[in-house]
């Protein structure tokens, strides 16, 4: 059977799901044949680690790459491989190897493929995402959407376009962490009282060392180095806090109004324009002020925590030191607080890090859109925590306190000018 066939398939089923909903498996049988075909554009650390997972727990097989780099495919092509024959697949054809700086459009034209991962740097995400949707593509694009205003909004129109045709959903994977799941709705059933403030927090270790091109190119310096470049990146408060402040826009179910910041580049590195600190005070609707401390430098992690702090009691949730509520209706996760898990512990299912099944129920709820055809479109709300973010650096980086208006309406647009041509082959 061709695979154009079976992808029509999948359109029908969405299209009579309200009568009966069949999965591929069902009809397709094998392994292969059932798989919702993946595409991955940039074949970074984060781009295997989200396929892999993919791959792992769900239904999901690679059959196409891209990336800017030759080299990166060429170490990315042997894990994706075993990835997929030790779930039953196959191995990656090599037909569907995409290279150089058309080599996103070149993957999201494949009719083969159903998914596509957007995992390459985030100056790309917007056109990237708006590619795959105008190709008819489900996507997931890692967080943050954009580095910049404009593309943001570039977003925000994709995910209009993708309403009712295909699912899109944005790596902020702790919106389906089991233990914050629990929290957030028990925040929401007030058993913490009337939110008065919340502290949130990012203490990071260092990005660590410079990364030097295979050529002599600055641009592919600082492509391969983009978390210390704004234009490419969009800095630590759109790849570190964003994560605690996509927390509590979800749970407070609001954007901020307005912020005021701080920074700077103290224990900064010798190359880059990226602060390693921003300290900014949001301003919530209902009088909610909300404290963001981001850091990234030195050698040792610290710790990254999202505390609400009600009339009656407060709720706490750290990457590895618990997910609790203290106060009038106290709860805790059973997550542990920051002590060694014991082999007893371990072989009970006891977890020491609060994430432990954030990103396969993510991969999960995405995959299980496609087959099911209830579809999930996450751009909105991916691109209000991505503008959020900004609103904290563009105060910190202007020394000015920021309204959401005037941030939003700034159209601040970035043009890193890469000639990205010279990389093809």
């Amino acid at each position: 059977m061709k695979a154009i066939n079976r992808r029509k398939f999948l359109a029908t089923s969405a299209a009579i799901s309200a009568i009966t909903i069949l999965k591929p498996s069902t009809v397709f049988g094998t392994k292969a044949n059932s798989a919702i075909r993946l595409g991955i554009i940039g074949c970074g650390n984060r781009g295997t680690s989200v396929i892999s997972n993919m791959v792992n727990h769900t239904s999901g097989q690679i059959i196409a790459m891209a990336d800017l780099f030759d080299y990166q495919l060429e170490k990315a092509k042997p894990r994706f491989d075993k990835l997929n024959t030790d779930q039953g697949g196959v191995a990656i054809d090599k037909s569907k190897i995409y290279q150089g700086s058309q080599a996103f459009q070149k993957l999201v034209n494949d009719s083969d493929v159903d998914a596509v991962l957007v995992s390459s740097p985030a100056y790309t995400h917007p056109d990237f995402l708006d590619a795959a949707v105008m190709a008819g593509k489900h996507v997931y694009c890692e967080k943050p959407v954009s580095p910049d205003v404009a593309g943001c909004k570039k977003v925000i129109v994709s995910g209009e376009k993708a309403k009712g045709k295909v699912s899109v959903a944005v790596g902020f994977q702790i919106r389906n962490a089991t233990p914050y799941v629990e929290m957030a709705k028990r925040i929401r059933k007030g058993d913490i009282g009337e939110i008065v403030n919340v502290q949130l927090y990012y203490i990071s270790s260092g990005s660590g060392k410079k990364v030097q091109p295979v050529g002599n190119s600055m641009e592919e310096f600082m492509i391969r180095n983009h978390f210390h470049f704004r234009e490419l990146s969009g800095g630590i408060m759109l790849d570190q806090a964003i994560h605690m402040i996509d927390v509590c826009n979800w749970v407070l179910t609001e954007n901020p109004e307005n912020a005021i910041g701080n920074g700077n580049r103290k224990g900064e590195p010798d190359f880059g324009d990226t602060f390693t600190n921003y300290q900014a005070i949001y301003g919530y609707p209902d009088e909610t002020n909300v404290s963001v401390h981001s850091t990234q430098f030195g050698p040792k992690f610290g710790d990254v925590c999202a505390r609400f702090i009600g009339t009656k009691g407060f709720a706490e949730a750290h990457y590895g030191r618990g997910v609790f509520i203290e106060g009038d209706n106290p709860w805790d996760s059973g997550v542990l607080r920051g002590q060694s898990i014991t082999e007893e512990q371990r072989a009970s299912g006891v977890f020491s890090s609060s994430l432990h099944d954030a990103n396969s129920n993510k991969v999960k709820a995405f995959i299980n859109s496609i087959e099911t055809g209830e579809l999930i479109n996450e751009a909105q709300s991916g691109a209000n925590s991505t503008l959020s973010a900004i609103l904290g650096r563009m105060s910190a980086t202007s020394g000015k306190a920021k309204t959401w208006d005037e941030m939003y309406f700034s159209n601040q647009k970035f043009q890193p000018n890469l000639d990205l041509t010279q990389f093809d082959k």
